[in-house]
């Protein structure tokens, strides 16, 4: 069963030369102080807008360790951490789920919500696309190189035809691209 109109976007913040992290696992360089005069100014008001349009989280277990240590960006609304380890956390809107993707996501995810985020990790993403159970692709792109590192597309092993939806960028040098997937 789905909700009539429920998504799930696969979100990603990469460097430029298409990696998601550092050799090390390092993050620091995510944040980009350029300055591009046409572009959108990330506002209190447009994030709040924005994060408020977000019913779910879905992430690998990984990617909820990393995000603990960052710090909880997330609030209160739920995240659901696949993993086949047992976690706890003192959060009350995290819930850890294990077994079939398709199952977790089909049976139990698209029934009770409409704008699903998957907020990381490589192997999380393949699975998602090689399973044809996302419906788009936002990526922000930092104005950054890094050479080397983890991929973001970490070899998914099937060409999936895209539709560009959305470019925005921002007066930060950042530049957000949402494409559909086209689903044969």
């Amino acid at each position: 069963m789905r909700t009539k109109n429920s998504k799930i976007t696969i979100h990603m913040v990469s460097s430029l030369d298409g990696f998601i992290a550092k050799k090390d696992g390092s993050v620091s360089w995510m944040h980009s102080k350029d300055n591009y005069e046409k572009g959108v100014e990330l506002t209190e008001e447009y994030i709040s807008k924005f994060l408020k349009s977000i019913d779910c989280y879905i992430m690998g277990s990984q990617t909820y360790e990393r995000t603990i240590e960052l710090g909880w960006p997330y609030g209160e609304v739920p995240v659901f951490v696949l993993t086949n380890r047992n976690l706890k956390s003192n959060k009350k809107s995290v819930h850890f789920l294990s077994g079939k993707l398709t199952e977790i996501i089909n049976d139990k995810l698209k029934s009770k919500f409409e704008n699903m985020w998957m907020v990381g990790g490589t192997m999380l993403t393949k699975e998602f696309l090689k399973l044809g159970l996302a419906d788009e692709i936002n990526i922000t792109i930092i104005p950054t190189l890094l050479g080397d590192g983890t991929l973001f597309f970490d070899y998914i092993g099937k060409e999936i035809p895209l539709h560009l939806k959305d470019v925005t960028a921002f007066k930060d040098g950042m530049v957000e691209m949402v494409y559909g997937i086209n689903k044969e």
